[in-house]
């Protein structure tokens, strides 16, 4: 059977460690409703999106450089019937060297077309993804939602 997990790849010019720094300064890409920790092995973080989306977050796997895992321990996304979806699925960010580029390659592990966040959740994380956190790896300047928001 075909994976059916969100998945969106781009590419940058910037190191893999810089990639990696990047993708683990939560508030400078996804959402500045952030709490707790995110750097290293086992760090746990909340984010909120007003009272649409609650997740915690817990950094299940890191290497510098190539890969960062969050398990989602805990959801609430008040807009669907099943508020809990992303509790247990799992986000990774693989790094890796491409010519002289640097590929990032981001899947959320569980987030699947069965589920009735699948289509506005993916198009969440383009924009942060694709969007935002490309800025921020390039520019310095992510489009994170905004504190309160």
């Amino acid at each position: 059977m075909d994976k059916q997990d969100f998945s969106t790849t781009f590419l940058v010019d910037q190191t893999p460690m810089e990639v990696f720094d990047a993708i683990n300064d939560i508030g400078g890409w996804w959402t500045e409703n952030f709490e707790g920790g995110s750097q290293k092995l086992n760090d746990e973080y909340s984010v909120r999106f007003g009272d649409v989306h609650y997740s915690k977050q817990k950094l299940i796997e890191v290497i510098p450089g190539e890969k960062v895992v969050w398990l989602i321990t805990d959801s609430k996304l008040t807009f669907v019937e099943h508020q809990t979806e992303w509790t247990g699925t799992k986000v990774s960010f693989e790094i890796s060297k491409q010519g002289d580029k640097t590929q990032v390659h981001f899947t959320h592990h569980g987030l699947v077309p069965r589920f009735e966040c699948f289509n506005g959740c993916s198009k969440g994380w383009e924009q942060y993804a694709q969007h935002s956190l490309h800025s921020f790896i390039t520019t310095g300047k992510g489009m994170p939602a905004k504190k309160g928001a």
